[in-house]
């Protein structure tokens, strides 16, 4: 209190922030992503249109370009549906589960991660050629995964499970055990827990990974290609197609697939993150 009787002015500073303001911070997050990521996919966006509109309708449209999106977009979807569902499975033992090795599994599952795309390719490749260790009784079988579409989904399902795996982990660790032993107590079965309980808890995190491992898949390149065969209108993969084009200085032409690519991506991601915020808002 002054003499006076009125308050005393009392001075607070702002407390210091270990970095800049908003304007410096907010300045370089515009820089680096126009660098990084903007001016890039503006140059995908504009290099195919010197072909003209009827020579980038006939780039994209050829056979042998149609072959290799359906078999990249269809083989990821069915990789990251495969991952998905055992990727859910893997997730759960890890965190519900205590047993000998726990660390050793879990740290499996960062393999991927850690492995170039090179190194992993040839290993799925002599694991699952017809003299591989599963490839051989598998031929036996009638069943040939090597060098045909199959081997391209088995090496993005490979490429894919840690996204799926390390999304749902933290999600499952704080969902707890509280709301499912309240449905078990007021006579819920187990079916009804999982479909009622901890499935709608665990769906954004599960439509996350999901999406993640299709967006990885279908950019796959080294680990698929050993695997594949890479035969044109049966294995080719679109990101080789990519690669063959750009090798015959086709840039308009691999630049044309890549844009088809880049927004047929767009749109999946788009789609998904839809309908994981329609998730969100029924919770």
């Amino acid at each position: 209190m002054s003499s006076i009787g009125i308050p005393a002015r009392t001075t607070t500073f702002r407390k210091p922030s270990a970095l800049p303001g908003f304007l410096p911070t907010f300045a370089f997050t515009i820089f680096y992503l126009s660098v990084v990521v903007l001016i890039p996919l503006a140059a995908l966006v504009i290099r195919p249109w010197s072909l003209g509109v009827t020579g980038f309708i006939a780039a994209v449209t050829a056979p042998r370009v149609l072959a290799a999106l359906e078999l990249s977009f269809g083989a990821a979807a069915i990789a990251a549906v495969v991952n998905t569902v055992f990727g859910f499975i893997v997730a759960w033992v890890l965190v519900r589960y205590r047993f000998p090795f726990k660390r050793l599994i879990d740290a499996l599952v960062d393999l991927p991660f850690a492995l170039p795309t090179a190194v992993a390719g040839i290993a799925l490749a002599t694991l699952y050629s017809q003299k591989g260790w599963v490839g051989a009784p598998l031929s036996q079988l009638g069943l040939k995964i090597a060098y045909t579409p199959l081997g391209v989904v088995v090496a993005l399902t490979f490429i894919g499970l840690p996204f799926v795996v390390r999304t749902l982990q933290p999600v499952l660790a704080d969902l707890g055990l509280d709301a499912e032993e309240a449905a078990a107590t007021l006579g819920a079965t187990r079916f009804q827990t999982f479909r009622r309980v901890v499935l709608p808890a665990l769906s954004p995190a599960l439509l996350t990974g999901a999406a993640l491992a299709f967006a990885r898949a279908v950019g796959e390149y080294g680990s698929v290609i050993f695997i594949a065969g890479n035969l044109p209108m049966i294995s080719e993969i679109a990101p080789l197609l990519i690669v063959i084009k750009l090798e015959q200085f086709d840039y308009a032409g691999a630049a044309a697939v890549g844009l088809v690519m880049l927004s047929a991506s767009f749109l999946v991601l788009l789609a998904l993150n839809a309908v994981q915020a329609l998730m969100l808002a029924r919770r």
